[in-house]
């Protein structure tokens, strides 16, 4: 039978703490555990009771706390109806719950852990038997730490009448699923999950930390697609990069705890300029589904201002600070793209002046990233061009952690990258069937990514132009639209003419060595030719080092050079650079040594390379008088030449000198794979054999003349000297010419007498 009663104020805070409704002895007897709170019709409150000492609350009168008055919409001395409450049925008790947590004091904010496995360990000893209601709020004092505020989710059930008659053969009646229901009592066995709830600073940690009450939203975004990334020839990297950067992130955030890994924070990619650094980060941001990603230059860091280039790098930071304290793990992911990160992360102590502005930039984004207080909703992207200047305590693990070079595409990925930039061309029907991408992907060695968007954007201009009439004015033909298809001519002639790769073929160079090209006089020319291309394919092999050194030792003007750039041509590889002194005249020591430690570097990008190191003598500064030579320079060279190249590249020396001997004293020749001697020319024979490749200076009949002075004569004399005689030769009057060639060679010491020789 229900009784009316007022509402009043909890005694003690204590009392508080039970989550109970505090009633006087005198009112209720031992047996009422639970009683039913009216507070109008249709509204009914199932709340356990706790009996107090007389004197702490008033006869006729019940205690709530001011969260249990919230809920039931309670005012002081309000009238409510009471009568008590059973629980007769087994349904009515709880299998299952699950709360909502947060601190009572909504401000507060920790990175302590709570463990939800003690948790509930907790909750249940200190309320066990209590009635509890979806959406009532609990008050929970977790081993006296700060005071926790707990709303009821969802409670759930198994009707034990209903299992017992599964178990007594009772078939399909006997449902044994639990249920969700409005109300229920706990138990000492309930099963207790915890929810943070949304915008909560508790850091909960355990088994029995619950999903969140949110969908959790995909790392990925939903509406990205794979394949229309648009980085071609970077498969391999993306897909190395997604599995050290991306793939924890993708599990659920529980898995990861069960596993207790941390999420890389930091990815660096380096490579040469134009490879796809700067497109594959710019992807990155937009396939994940993540906050706008913060993109800086390296140098906009940087401020004039004390200690305020320090400050731009903690204001980068500041939104992933904010939201790692408020959500903790379920924050989102903050990415930010540091364009040309080497112009404010360069080793410290390396920058000259008193400033040290550059060593605290350092300084300061190292804490950011990887300090005391560190963060795990980050993720920073490098980028640069120069890996060897940045500060080696950023590039170790938990820093900018994943390191992937981007280097030149091989032929499957040229031909990818063409693919992309002519699909819109292929989808309008401008580009001309006859334009073959695999043949311009076998044809376009060492190109970089940008450099063959600039093969298409060169092609398409070519196109163009045919159907713009440059008269008076310029105009263009009105049947342009229809007209105007890219052909296979307009490709070749922007590879010709108008790109060339920065890490290409030094072709102008080969072919200036090569303008009279290889006069094969005798036996020792075609020896040397061999032997060439025998080195020349063991550097090419699966096996050894992968690097070959060839020396071409010999006189002066013996065509060493000319041989070396025709071994370089005939290797056909990618990658062809010539190091000569002539174009490091007045350089420095030192800047002599970093031109040539460049040539190595750019020639390990690439998977076969051969450098064609000319008139090395002159390179290293030798003159004979004194002697004198360049240290510095030497020491440079012998490392280079003995360091092998990066695992899965060929590379391929060819050296030319004059001053073999002098090598020797440096110790340089055992430097080499392999020494080729260049002879000059020394027999009649090989006179002949040259003139007779010259058909338009000298005749049958003066040939045969030649061939009979020479005879028995010592020859000693350059083929290239030899061509210079030819030329001037030409310009003789015919009726002398060839006695005064022959008096040429002569005055040159090129011809002498077997007794004079003697």
């Amino acid at each position: 039978m229900a009784v009316l009663m007022k509402a009043a104020k909890c005694p003690t805070d204590e009392l508080s703490l039970k989550n109970r409704a505090i009633v006087s002895g005198s009112d209720f007897g031992p047996d009422i555990k639970y009683i039913d709170v009216s507070t109008a019709p249709g509204q009914h409150f199932i709340f356990s009771t706790e009996r107090t000492m007389a004197g702490e609350i008033n006869p006729g009168c019940i205690g709530f706390s001011l969260l249990q008055r919230k809920w039931a919409t309670l005012s002081i001395n309000q009238d409510i109806s009471i009568k008590p409450f059973h629980f007769e049925r087994s349904s009515e008790v709880l299998c299952s719950i699950a709360l909502e947590v947060d601190f009572l004091q909504k401000k507060t904010v920790t990175h302590e852990p709570y463990d939800s496995d003690q948790m509930a360990k907790d909750f249940l000893l200190q309320f066990a038997g209590l009635a509890v209601t979806v959406g009532q709020p609990l008050v929970f004092n977790f081993q006296d730490k700060k005071l926790l505020c707990l709303a009821v989710k969802t409670l759930e059930v198994i009707d034990a009448a209903a299992m017992a008659a599964g178990g007594n053969g009772g078939g399909a009646g006997g449902s044994t699923e639990p249920k969700r229901v409005n109300f229920g009592r706990l138990l000492a066995n309930t099963v207790v999950t915890f929810e943070k709830a949304e915008g909560s600073g508790l850091n909960l940690v355990g088994r029995s930390k619950g999903r969140t009450t949110a969908v959790r939203q995909s790392i990925i975004n939903p509406d990205w697609d794979f394949g229309r990334m648009g980085i071609g020839g970077l498969d391999r990297e993306f897909n190395a990069i997604f599995r050290r950067a991306f793939a924890s992130r993708v599990f659920p955030p529980e898995v990861v705890e069960q596993l207790g890994c941390k999420h890389v924070k930091g990815i660096l990619l380096y490579g040469p300029p134009g490879t796809g650094k700067t497109l594959m980060a710019r992807q990155i941001g937009t396939m994940l589904n993540a906050r706008e990603p913060k993109i800086v230059n390296g140098p906009q860091i940087l401020d004039k201002y004390v200690g305020e280039s320090e400050a731009n790098v903690r204001r980068l930071f500041a939104d992933a600070e904010e939201e790692e304290k408020r959500l903790g793990p379920a924050s989102g992911l903050h990415i930010i793209i540091f364009d040309e990160i080497d112009a404010i992360c360069k080793a410290r102590g390396s920058v000259g002046g008193n400033s040290g502005v550059h060593d605290t930039v350092v300084n300061q984004l190292l804490a950011k990233i990887d300090g005391v207080e560190q963060l795990n909703n980050i993720l920073v992207i490098g980028m640069t061009n120069r890996r060897d200047m940045i500060d080696e305590a950023l590039l170790r693990p938990g820093r900018l952690e994943v390191q992937m070079e981007i280097s030149l595409p091989n032929e499957d990925g040229r031909v990818q990258i063409l693919r992309i930039h002519t699909r819109r061309m292929k989808e309008f029907k401008k580009l001309n069937p006859d334009v073959d991408l695999a043949e311009l992907g076998q044809m376009t060695k060492n190109f970089s990514g940008a450099e063959l968007e600039g093969l298409v954007r060169a092609a398409q201009s070519t196109a163009m132009n045919r159907l713009i009439k440059a008269a008076s004015k310029v105009e263009v033909d009105p049947a342009a639209m229809e007209k105007l298809m890219v052909t296979r001519e307009d490709f070749l002639h922007a590879f010709e003419n108008d790109i060339k790769p920065a890490f290409g073929t030094a072709a102008e160079a080969l072919e200036n060595y090569l303008t009279r090209g290889i006069i094969n006089w005798g036996l020792p020319v075609a020896h040397l030719l061999e032997d060439g291309a025998l080195y020349t394919e063991q550097a090419r092999g699966a096996e050894g080092s992968g690097l070959v050194s060839v020396l071409l030792e010999g006189p002066p003007n013996a065509g060493k050079t000319a041989l070396a750039a025709k071994l370089a041509k005939l290797s056909d590889f990618p990658f062809v650079k010539v190091c000569s002194p002539d174009e490091m005249v007045g350089f420095t020591e030192s800047a002599k040594c970093l031109q040539i430690r460049k040539y190595f570097d750019d020639a390990y990008r690439s998977t076969y390379s051969c450098i064609l190191v000319d008139n090395i003598e002159r390179l290293l500064d030798y003159g004979p008088i004194g002697p004198r030579y360049s240290n510095l320079t030497l020491q440079a060279l012998l490392v280079l030449l003995k360091k092998p190249p990066p695992k899965g590249k060929k590379l391929l020396i060819l050296c030319t000198t004059s001053r073999r001997q002098v090598l020797e004293d440096m110790e340089m020749l055992s430097a080499f794979t392999a020494v080729l001697h260049v002879p000059n020319l020394s027999t009649a024979e090989h006179l002949v054999a040259v003139l007779e490749q010259e058909p338009d200076v000298f005749g049958r009949n003066e040939l045969a003349a030649i061939y009979k002075r020479v005879k028995g004569r010592r020859i000693f004399v350059g083929i290239k000297k030899l061509l210079d005689l030819i030329d001037l030769a030409r310009q003789m009057d015919p009726q002398v010419r060839m006695m005064k060639f022959l008096s040429k060679l002569e005055e040159e010491g090129a011809i002498e007498d077997a007794t004079v020789a003697k």
